[in-house]
């Protein structure tokens, strides 16, 4: 199992993109921890991508799925924006919280908020930790707690802790060749379509290796489930059967079953035959999902 448990991790634990037309940034609204650029009219979504990612991995989504204003999120220290506030320390739970001050500042009336990966981890944050700030929720194939991805049954944040902590050493360490060759193999079991590879690549290798390694035990070693009670809003969780896992559909269902049993109004949907970035690899049933949610 713990094998198991360790594939499973690398399949749902990073995330990686491609290009986006060049959008209007957020007006007044100024942080060293991300950046808002948007595009369109109409009812306000809020979209994070994930781990090493930009934004542009919402391109096909945004061109596909008109008529709302879509608030696009960039991450500092990833794909090749400069770090600033995240320079040491956590980033998600910040990021969180600048997501949260972005939406009271900008007047938005309870936006809906879709993340991908780390993106929907943030997206449970501010779910829980704002619950009047949006309205709907859609988390893009995470967890609540990657960190029992790691371990036995019965794993917490502190025992998890050392190892994550032994992780983020090894990584920090890492020579740049053996750092660009994980990632080039993270991606390519992350993206079935060969075509979507090569901008993945190149904004992970653009993402500041340190803030990728903080972000990654973060994530490791975050234990939402107890906060999930606080979720109030309709939640989607989309997610899939990684690739190179010794798991059956049933038993992954399950997994994602348990770990979202305590959202008050959840739906949960596993999508066939893709990897871990669904709106590349199954761009059709995706952008059909959103379109669902939305309405």
């Amino acid at each position: 199992m713990f094998t198991r448990r360790r594939l499973l991790a690398t399949a749902v634990a990073v995330s990686c993109v491609t290009l986006i037309p060049l959008l209007a940034s957020a007006a007044d609204f100024s942080s060293d921890r991300i950046s808002v650029k948007t595009e369109g009219e109409g009812r306000d979504v809020i979209l994070v991508p994930g781990l090493s990612s930009s934004p542009r991995v919402w391109a096909e989504l945004v061109k596909a799925v008109p008529g709302y204003r879509y608030h696009l999120v960039q991450v500092s220290g990833f794909a090749g924006q400069a770090k600033g506030g995240n320079t040491e320390g956590a980033v998600a739970a910040p990021v969180a919280e600048e997501i949260a001050r972005y939406i009271q500042q900008q007047g938005l009336q309870k936006p809906v908020l879709i993340g991908h990966s780390m993106g929907g981890s943030i997206g449970m944050m501010v779910a829980a930790r704002h619950p009047q700030a949006i309205s709907k929720l859609m988390v893009v194939d995470m967890f609540p707690f990657l960190g029992i991805m790691f371990g036995p049954p019965g794993t917490t944040s502190q025992s998890i802790k050392p190892m994550a902590d032994d992780m983020l050493a090894k990584m920090r360490a890492a020579e740049p060749a053996a750092r660009a060759k994980r990632t080039e193999a993270t991606i390519n079991s992350m993206i079935n379509t060969l075509a979507m590879r090569p901008g993945a690549l190149d904004d992970g290798q653009k993402s500041d290796p340190d803030v990728s390694a903080r972000s990654y035990h973060e994530l490791i070693i975050t234990d939402l489930t107890p906060e999930l009670k606080n979720i109030l809003v309709p939640t989607t969780v989309l997610y899939v059967l990684p690739n190179g896992v010794p798991l059956t559909e049933a038993q992954m269902d399950m997994f994602y079953k348990g770990a979202y049993a305590s959202v008050k109004e959840v739906t949960l949907k596993r999508i066939p035959s893709s990897a871990h970035f669904i709106m590349w690899d199954q761009p059709e049933q995706f952008q059909a999902e959103v379109k669902g949610f939305l309405n």
